[in-house]
């Protein structure tokens, strides 16, 4: 298919899980597609499995505000515009708020929210004139569960900016959507463990109202349709991709 064919694209964050899955998306719909990734080892595996090619895989810490800049003059170099930016990269970080340190918290927020208001800012001049700036979320913004309280105000103020930056680059024609994910099987709770991981799935599985977790490749689909110009009327929405969870489910 060709709905994105000749197209550059950003993916922030696409070494594993939703990122990676759009980025093989975008390939696969004829885009030029650049990752990045805080790991060397993983940026180059992921562009291995990626099929190489039209993917750039650019080293870059998301939380990093100067890092920003050095992501968007690395793109300079290498294409002459950007037709497409999903920041993806996220610190999933949970915790209860007695165990949060300011340290933490800064980390966070650097990653989740300044850290792409900042590298959008960076891109400005890069921008083609029908760009799609696509804000990658979560359901946490909407709902409130355990230990998210950190993580969900973060994405909440992510996702504010697609309204907010509709309005102030409207004159260039630039749109800005978020994506707002609900429980998706991917790699994030792999840190604790087999079990607690299948139990949390399980959990999540009778909470969603559509009794299951969503995909990776579900999201990237959804992405898909973002950047692509079939969505050219689409600006300063949010689109929940999350089985129902964000409004039926509490």
């Amino acid at each position: 298919m060709s709905r994105l064919e000749g197209k550059y694209a950003l993916i922030t964050g696409g070494t594993s899980g939703i990122g990676f899955e759009t980025a093989r998306e975008f390939l696969a719909e004829g885009a030029a597609v650049a990752i990045t990734g805080r790991s060397r080892e993983r940026l180059e595996e992921a562009a291995r499995r990626l099929g190489g090619g039209r993917v750039l895989p650019v080293l870059s810490d998301a939380g990093d505000v100067p890092g920003q800049a050095a992501l968007a003059a690395r793109l300079r170099q290498e294409w002459p515009r950007l037709d497409i930016v999903m920041s993806n990269a996220a610190d999933v970080t949970h915790l209860p708020i007695e165990e949060w340190t300011e340290e933490a918290f800064d980390r966070l927020l650097a990653t989740n929210l300044k850290g792409p208001f900042f590298l959008i800012k960076a891109l400005l001049p890069l921008l083609s004139r029908q760009a799609s700036v696509i804000l990658v979320g979560s359901v946490s913004a909407f709902i409130g569960h355990e230990n998210a309280a950190v993580y969900g105000a973060a994405k909440a103020g992510l996702l504010s900016l697609s309204r907010g930056l509709t309005y102030e680059l409207k004159e260039r024609g630039v749109r800005v959507n978020g994506l707002s994910p609900g429980p998706t099987l991917t790699d994030t709770f792999a840190a604790l463990g087999p079990e607690r991981q299948a139990a949390l799935y399980d959990e999540l599985r009778r909470t969603v109202p559509l009794h299951r977790i969503g995909t990776a490749t579900e999201l990237a689909k959804a992405a898909v349709y973002l950047a692509s110009d079939e969505s050219a009327y689409t600006a300063g929405t949010v689109l929940r991709v999350d089985g129902g969870i964000g409004e039926l489910a509490y």
